[in-house]
């Protein structure tokens, strides 16, 4: 039995579902960061944590993503 016909743009929705997990979270951590920084005048403390919990929670959501996708537990 062949596995079922996905449509051509599948791949297509997976490539801009991944893509804006991993651009996007990391862009709106820089951003709360950054206004972070200037309610709270501290210079680039904020903006630096921001980027790296959006770059975690970019990596786990697609992590995540591609397991749902593929199967795997």
């Amino acid at each position: 039995m062949s596995p079922p016909k996905k449509s051509p743009y599948h791949g297509l929705a997976v490539y801009s579902a991944i893509l804006s997990q991993i651009v996007g979270a990391p862009l709106i951590g820089l951003l709360i960061g950054r206004s972070m920084d200037k309610y709270l005048s501290t210079t680039p403390l904020f903006l630096v944590i921001g980027l790296l919990l959006g770059l975690g929670a970019g990596l786990y959501g697609t992590i995540h993503y591609v397991r749902d996708l593929t199967g795997d537990e």
